[in-house]
């Protein structure tokens, strides 16, 4: 959307939304030329307990943090040059990360969902939760497909080095073209940065937790299986046969997590396997079952889940970060389990 696309729809709405306000008097200026020259578009006069106050609006095609920062230096420069001024970002829709970034900078946002904050004199208003009704579609715009989580699974695997594009792109093994498109997404969302043309995390945690909300290990195709075996013992044989047969393959969910990181007793166990299911299901002597399972094998949704994985007593294991996203999403104390592996193994290497 253009930014007079959008002052278009805001200017009114704006207007409405000060008008609940019973103590104020509100007037719009008259100063085209000023604002072109500093690219404010609205700039409204408002009186509140006899104090003229001035409000500037700069409207944003995008709304993420990266974009965000830069409107609210240029508003904070030419508010410094008024009294009694007061500024406001506009955007089809603010994010959670871009309210916070605007409320920590002293300035005011106001979408075209709904969302606002207001804070001067002694007005506040605030109005939140209001879903984007613009959500993005184009598969290219998400962090979270799986060729460009890719990118995300070899950044959080190696919290702390830097990449040029060429190398995570190799890395990843996906183009050239698609790293770009994630680099840049990563940088518009302020969950990396760039330095000397290479590019770095600026925040595991917040990435993680997006990853988390926008994943289940249910994207992968599962199989449910009943032996008399307990799953130690079915995970052995499983990795043993895998290996005689050069099957990619790889423990997770609780029975990866009783490798690196055991927090509970598990009666159930979950490995990957990228081939021949069936026959490995027959030669091990499982059940295919409609319910009460005691062992799942996920079909992957991705070839990018065994990045980083490593061999512990013998047998195959996905990542931390894999081993994460698939238990967070688990109930029956995944989570507590995820939690446990995030403090104990993921957050130290932050």
């Amino acid at each position: 959307m253009k930014e007079f696309e959008i002052i278009d729809r805001v200017r009114q709405g704006f207007k409405e939304l000060l008008l609940d306000v019973p103590f104020l008097e509100i007037g719009i200026t008259d100063q085209e030329i000023l604002q072109k020259q500093i690219g404010v578009a609205i700039l409204f006069e408002i009186r509140a307990n006899n104090r003229l106050w001035k409000i500037a609006i700069k409207a944003k095609s995008v709304g993420e943090p990266r974009q965000a920062r830069y409107a609210i230096q240029q508003l904070r420069e030419y508010l410094a040059t008024l009294e009694n001024a007061y500024g406001v970002i506009a955007a089809p829709y603010i994010s959670d990360s871009t309210a916070t970034l605007c409320k920590e900078n002293g300035v005011g946002y106001v979408d075209l969902a709904g969302n606002c904050f207001l804070s001067f004199d002694q007005v506040i208003i605030e109005r939140k939760n209001y879903p984007n009704p613009n959500v993005e579609k184009r598969q290219l715009r998400s962090l979270f497909t799986p060729k460009a989580s890719r990118i995300l699974r070899v950044m959080l695997t190696s919290p702390g080095r830097s990449w040029k594009l060429e190398e995570i792109g190799n890395e990843a093994k996906v183009s050239l073209g698609l790293a770009f498109k994630v680099k840049e997404r990563l940088l518009d969302l302020e969950y990396a940065r760039q330095e000397n043309k290479r590019i770095l995390l600026n925040g595991p945690s917040g990435l993680i937790d997006k990853w988390a909300d926008n994943y289940s290990f249910r994207r992968n195709k599962l199989y449910d299986y009943f032996s008399l075996e307990q799953p130690g013992k079915i995970e052995q044989r499983l990795a043993e046969y895998c290996q005689d047969q050069n099957i990619p393959y790889a423990l997770t969910l609780f029975s990866g997590a009783a490798l690196v990181a055991p927090f509970t007793r598990y009666t159930r166990g979950f490995a990957y396997v990228s081939s021949e299911i069936r026959d490995l299901a027959e030669a091990l002597g499982l059940k295919e079952v409609n319910s009460g399972p005691n062992f799942t094998i996920l079909e992957p949704y991705d070839e990018g889940i065994y990045y980083g994985g490593r061999t512990v007593e013998g047998i195959n294991l996905v990542c931390d970060v894999q081993l994460y996203l698939d238990l967070v999403g688990y109930k029956g104390r995944g989570d507590e389990s995820a939690k446990f592996l995030l403090e104990q193994r993921i957050k130290p290497q932050w």
